[in-house]
C-alpha cells in the first residue's frame, strides 16, 4: 500500500455525512468503537487502516480519537515534518492557544509554504471542526500545528514544526537532536 492509497481512500470518503444529522454518529466511529463522538481524528486513523496502513496504538489500538492526543504521541516520537507529502497528517490550532482542534489528511501545496488542500472528516464550509462532512479543504499553513509523517508510511522524519524547546529541556527530543548534531 502506498500514500496513494490513502489519498484515494479519503477521496473516496467525499461527502459523507452524519447519520442523523449534527450527531456525530458514523461508519468511522462504529469501526473505532466510539460513535457519536467529534470524529476528524477517527476519520483519519480509519482511512490509514482501511489504506493498509494502520497507525497502530496511539490512544487506542486503531489509532487516535482526539487531535491533542495525536499531536502528543507524534511530538513524543518524532514524527513532525515540515515537508509534508501526499498522505502526511496534519494537525490544526485555529487560535494559536497551542492546542490542537482538528486533523486531516494533506494532499498538495497549493502555493508551498503558504496555502494547501487536506481531506477532512467533521468538517463543513460553515464549521471547521465539527462540520459533520467529510470533503477536500483549502487551508492556510499559519493554521497548523503540526505536519506528521506516520512511521507508518516509512518515512519518519525529525524535523520540528515549532519552535517549542526551550533552554533546560531535558528528554529524548533533546538527546536525539543532540545525537544528530554530534
Amino acid at each position: 500500500m502506498s500514500r496513494k492509497e490513502i489519498i484515494q481512500r479519503a477521496a473516496a470518503e467525499e461527502g459523507t455525512t452524519e447519520n442523523p444529522p449534527n450527531s456525530n454518529k458514523t461508519k468511522y466511529g462504529e469501526w473505532y468503537g466510539l460513535n457519536g463522538v467529534p470524529w476528524c481524528a477517527i476519520f483519519v486513523s480509519y482511512i490509514f487502516d482501511k489504506a493498509g496502513h494502520s497507525l497502530g496504538f496511539i490512544e487506542t489500538g486503531k489509532g487516535y480519537q482526539s487531535c491533542q492526543g495525536g499531536y502528543n504521541h507524534w511530538r513524543s516520537t518524532n514524527e513532525f515534518t515540515t515537508n509534508p507529502q501526499p498522505g502526511d497528517i496534519v494537525l490544526y490550532d485555529w487560535n494559536g492557544d497551542g492546542h490542537c482542534d482538528h486533523t486531516g489528511i494533506f494532499l498538495r501545496w497549493i502555493k508551498q509554504g503558504e496555502k494547501f488542500e487536506a481531506w477532512e472528516g467533521n468538517t463543513s464550509m460553515t464549521d471547521n471542526s465539527n462540520g459533520g462532512i467529510v470533503m477536500l479543504r483549502k487551508r492556510s499553513a499559519n493554521v497548523v500545528r503540526a505536519f506528521v509523517s506516520p512511521a507508518v508510511l516509512g518515512g519518519m522524519t525529525d524535523q520540528i514544526i515549532h519552535n517549542d524547546l526551550a533552554a533546560g529541556d531535558r528528554g529524548s527530543r533533546i538527546s536525539g537532536l543532540q545525537h544528530k548534531l554530534s
